[in-house]
């Protein structure tokens, strides 16, 4: 099983479904379940904590962070991949502990929400956002910046959900493991290296591209 198209996985995105994205074998030859968070639901929660079995994160551009008042999880980041954590949350509006599917879900949809406030939701919580790079993956070639990217691609709120994949062992999924992984589960992969080269041949943005993906 090869890699699908990036046309194919904004389709995908755009619909509400999720794709796996991979990153390079020298990097952290990772996959992740890839979605927009505007479409959370308890079905596709209840999929990434039982069987992708990950940490559930929200990518998102520095603005919606700043505009949540999201600051940094820690002043100074040791992380090798640079990964920018904020403080996790949960939205405060009809969650109870914050943990359940249902409830990830709904604290979700809250982050990819324009009307949500900072007031809105509670610190520390279960959902741990991630500020993208401002120059998406053509500046960092990261699992976070791949979300965003797909997200504005597909002309939805620059606000992703994303989730590694793990082997039944608890190790890591590498590409012959994810390839069994998406055709049990009826997903597409994609690479990042793909979306790098393709944002570069197309030069578009998503108002321009989603036309064109619903036609």
């Amino acid at each position: 099983m090869g890699f699908s198209t990036i046309e194919k996985a904004l389709e995908v995105i755009a619909t509400g479904g999720m794709v796996i994205v991979v990153d390079d074998e020298s990097r952290e030859n990772e996959g992740d379940v890839v979605m927009a968070a505007e479409f959370a639901t308890t079905q596709a929660l209840t999929f990434m904590v039982s069987r992708c079995r990950g940490i559930v994160c929200a990518p998102m551009p520095e603005r919606i962070a700043r505009r949540l008042e999201l600051p940094l999880m820690v002043e100074r980041n040791t992380d090798s991949m640079k990964t920018a954590f904020t403080v996790s949350v949960d939205l405060i509006a009809g969650v109870t502990t914050g943990v359940s599917a249902a409830e990830r879900a709904l604290t979700l949809r809250a982050l990819a929400a324009a009307d949500t406030t900072a007031q809105a939701l509670s610190r520390p919580g279960h959902i741990f956002p991630l500020i993208a790079r401002s120059g998406g993956v053509e500046e960092r070639a990261g699992h976070t910046e791949a979300a965003v990217d797909l997200a504005e691609l597909a002309g939805l709120s620059p606000v992703g959900v994303i989730c590694e994949i793990l082997k039944d062992d608890g190790s890591m999924a590498r590409r012959a493991d994810l390839e069994v992984f998406a055709k049990q589960n009826g997903l597409i992969i994609i690479s990042i290296a793909e979306l790098i080269v393709w944002k570069a041949a197309n030069a578009v943005s998503a108002k321009q591209v989603r036309p064109s993906l619903v036609a």
